[in-house]
């Protein structure tokens, strides 16, 4: 069984939650599930939740492109 294909099915830990997760999307490198995509989505700037999210949205870098 291929490395992706073992991925899919045991799923990936999502950088915001911590928790892993087989639905979601990425960014550059990092996963995040689709329920903390809907939530960070759903929660108004002003809410002290918001902020959390941003904390955990900086672990996500940018990767480097090689040539």
């Amino acid at each position: 069984m291929s490395y992706v294909m073992a991925k899919k099915q045991i799923g990936e830990e999502c950088v915001i939650c911590e928790q892993t997760k087989q639905r979601g999307i990425h960014l550059y490198t990092s996963f995040i599930c689709t329920d903390c995509e809907s939530d960070l989505i759903s929660t108004d700037t002003n809410n002290p939740k918001y902020k959390y999210y941003l904390k955990k949205l900086k672990k996500i870098t940018n990767p480097e492109i090689y040539s």
